[in-house]
């Protein structure tokens, strides 16, 4: 049984989607960001990064002691090893997967991310930060729409965790100021992988879960002014 501790953003997303296509058994721990659950003593033992999701493997391969893991793009890493899918074996597969993966977490996430913040959440608008975030997104869908180009997904071999962890950034494209008519090839594979019945069920855990806006006039202090005095273990 895996414990997972979550919040239904696109990070969140990312693991569901995974759990959800291989049948794994997991339990949902819900972490609400928006009340501060993610500062919480017990949480922070398990992410010290403060940020869901996160996971306890209570089969870990191998057995043994329970397995605890945080960052999203590490947890998809962990399970795609433990379970043998979505992550190819040989060495070229694995490493185009895995390419993909980190621009995902270093790229499309964190610019799209910002781009959320700027675009729609910070309280007073900064024209040049709205700019670079936009375009940046843009950017970044221009390079994943080129890598579509000819492929059913981001992998030669089929789908696999980059394609998990780049798609739940791409469904907030709107608010992103983004048309995906504008990207055919990286429409095509967003349209795939939304109609998938695992995605389907993914997202319908996610609206069991929260059903109000995740950043609200109470919640801003608690997602965008914490420091380090924040962090304790």
């Amino acid at each position: 049984m895996i414990d997972l501790h979550y919040w239904p953003t696109p990070n969140g997303h990312k693991i569901t989607l995974f759990l959800e296509e291989t049948g794994l058994p997991y339990t949902i721990h819900p972490v609400n960001i928006s009340a501060g659950d993610q500062f919480k003593p017990d949480f922070l033992k398990i992410a010290p990064n403060n940020r869901m999701p996160a996971i306890v493997d209570h089969d870990p391969p191998g057995g043994g002691a329970p397995v605890s893991v945080f960052e999203s793009g590490a947890i998809l890493l962990y399970l795609a090893e433990k379970t043998g899918q979505f992550l190819p074996k040989d060495v070229r597969g694995r490493y185009q997967v895995l390419q993909w993966l980190f621009w995902q977490m270093g790229g499309l996430g964190p610019m799209a991310g910002q781009n959320h913040h700027f675009v729609q959440y910070a309280p007073e608008k900064i024209p040049y930060a709205m700019e670079r975030y936009v375009k940046e997104t843009n950017r970044l869908y221009g390079v994943l729409n080129r890598r579509l180009e000819g492929r059913d997904f981001i992998d030669d071999e089929g789908y696999s965790i980059a394609d998990m962890a780049a798609y739940p950034w791409i469904v907030p494209h709107e608010r992103q100021q983004q048309k995906l008519e504008d990207f055919p090839n990286l429409k095509r594979w967003f349209e795939a992988i939304k109609a998938r019945p695992a995605t389907e069920r993914a997202y319908e855990k996610g609206k069991q879960v929260n059903t109000t806006p995740t950043v609200n006039e109470n919640s801003r202090s608690v997602l965008f002014g914490q420091t380090a005095a924040n962090v304790k273990a």
